[in-house]
């Protein structure tokens, strides 16, 4: 044994240390949304020291080079026992702070649908700090499920790119071309999903005009309650779908 061995204990902690472009702005985003400044130095170099909760985030200086808007910086994950529960305090402070939700460009938190394991916040020097259920099922599918086929494939690969991989335009253009290569041939339900998360993430990318679109097409489905609730489960915010719906059969 050597002579400090029986000092070491499995109750180590270890700390993310992210890059910081943009110094006054990463304390005005993590106080909005009610963490602690437990440090702040800004000369010689850039030192931040954020609490929440039982978690901490620190940053150091930023390569110079380094673009936040390109979302390379880097990110920690935090292991979480109620995910749903952390996205809405987050939202809710960014309600407060802000007057509404920030889902676009740095800073914002992604979405979170009901049922979801994992939700992130992308800080405005382009970290990426995800929230994860602690008992997330181990064979999530990364990359769709091989056992789907059809529209509901697309729908799953379409999921796993907004949930997982935060890449909301991939997701749409997804969706988009499985609509117009699947449609045809799949269950009503499934192009009411379908076109449900279409109306959901043109509205998040700026591509408006295509909703009243996908809203069409979907107002003129005929869904049972069972299935509208289904759909609704899709997306993050049902309220979104709510201009388009008929009356459920």
């Amino acid at each position: 044994m050597t002579p400090n061995e029986d000092q070491v204990r499995p109750n180590e902690t270890t700390v993310p240390l992210l890059h910081c472009a943009v110094p006054e702005e990463t304390v005005a985003f993590w106080r909005a949304l009610g963490f602690e400044v437990a440090y702040e130095q800004l000369k010689p170099y850039v030192y931040l020291a954020f609490t929440w909760s039982g978690f901490q985030l620190h940053y150091g200086p930023a390569p110079k080079d380094l673009d936040p808007a390109k979302e390379h910086s880097g990110g920690c994950l935090v292991m979480v026992d109620a995910v749903a529960a952390y996205h809405a305090a987050f939202t809710e402070a960014m309600r407060r702070s802000y007057g509404k939700v920030l889902v676009k460009g740095l800073p914002r938190v992604t979405r979170y649908r009901a049922g979801a394991s994992r939700f992130s916040i992308v800080d405005p020097s382009g970290n990426t700090i995800v929230f994860i259920q602690r008992d997330e099922p181990e064979d999530v599918e990364y990359g769709g499920s091989k056992d789907l086929d059809g529209l509901a494939r697309v729908l799953d690969n379409a999921r796993i790119l907004r949930e997982f991989k935060m890449d909301d335009r991939a997701a749409y253009r997804a969706l988009d071309s499985g609509m117009r290569r699947r449609a045809e041939d799949a269950p009503v339900v499934e192009q009411a999903m379908a076109l449900a998360g279409l109306i959901e993430l043109a509205t998040a990318l700026e591509k408006a005009d295509r909703v009243p679109e996908w809203g069409a097409r979907l107002q003129a489905l005929t869904l049972t309650l069972e299935q509208r609730e289904q759909v609704e489960q899709y997306v993050a915010d049902p309220t979104l779908l709510t201009p388009w719906w008929t009356d459920a059969t």
